[in-house]
């Protein structure tokens, strides 16, 4: 991917240096697993229903705490890439939100920490894996989950990080349009598996949205290098509901799905790189599955 020259946001934070007293669930994906299935796989958006995982963790005691945390060459790297990616996101969102006629674009802020932090969201733990709080408007990412990509669920790649950057980014779109706050209220009023395939709807219209991202962040930068589409498609393909619950249990729980099928993420990922229209997202149409 590249990323040479491009400006870096300014609302970002580094706290990798104070958070929250860490968490033992797990590590990595496999702890992502346990968390999220625990719940509900980590809910309608590993963002704001991600306080569903986090009033699990939080149980223990989560005081802040300042802690040294050793930076290497790589962290600073990814620090700059998540950095230029969400200004990207920025640029993008600003110019598709006034072309759709849906008001300015207001970006999230995104925090860059290490083990744990609290949220708006509650105690937020990096075992859940990044995730957006809509309470605050914050994209959170401990950096380690770009590190361990390729050991976890064998994807990696510059553009395969952007591609779960602009994954949260667009669960903040949703929280801005209303999507989000629409979604909840009708799951909070149904059952489980009901409600999973809502939050199916809110992933997948995302991944669509980050899709667009890339399509429309490449028009405008010339982003996307040879390859770069596919590791994204790759990482795409080892995130669904379907993938990780064979890894981690070694079978599919299709009622507790609410990420959806890998091939439900490619899909819809794929449409958003080809179109660059975000009103050709329509994840809720009433069908089930919405493909």
């Amino acid at each position: 991917m590249r990323l040479d020259g491009r400006r870096s946001s300014g609302n970002i934070s580094d706290r990798r240096g104070i958070s929250g007293k860490a968490v033992g669930i797990g590590g990595g994906i496999v702890g992502l697993i346990v968390a999220a299935v625990i719940t509900f796989l980590s809910g309608g958006g590993i963002g704001d229903v991600a306080k569903n995982v986090f009033d699990v963790v939080s149980q223990q005691p989560a005081g802040q705490q300042s802690r040294a945390t050793q930076l290497d060459e790589e962290d600073q790297r990814l620090y700059d890439l998540a950095s230029k990616v969400l200004a990207g996101t920025e640029d993008v969102w600003t110019r598709k939100f006034r072309e759709q006629g849906w008001g300015e674009y207001e970006p999230p802020q995104m925090v860059i920490y290490s083990g744990s932090i609290q949220t708006g969201c509650g105690h937020g733990s990096a075992q859940t894996g990044p995730f957006y709080c809509s309470a605050d408007r914050t994209v959170y990412i401990d950096l380690d989950f770009f590190k361990n990509m390729q050991s976890d669920i064998g994807a990696s790649g510059d553009f395969c990080y952007a591609y779960v950057i602009a994954h949260e980014v667009g669960h903040h779109v949703q929280n801005l349009l209303g999507t989000l706050d629409k979604a909840h209220s009708e799951m909070a009023r149904l059952t489980e598996t009901e409600a999973n395939r809502i939050s199916v709807c809110l992933e997948l219209q995302a991944d669509y949205y980050a899709g667009v991202w890339g399509n429309v962040d490449n028009e405008m930068f010339g982003s996307i290098e040879p390859g770069d589409v596919e590791n994204a498609i790759n990482a795409a393909s080892k995130i669904g509901d379907d993938y990780l619950q064979k890894k981690a249990y070694g079978r599919e729980m299709p009622e507790s799905f609410n990420h959806g099928r890998s091939d439900w993420r490619v899909h819809w990922l794929s449409k958003g790189l080809r179109s660059g229209d975000p009103a050709g997202g329509n994840t809720f149409t009433g069908k089930y599955p919405p493909l």
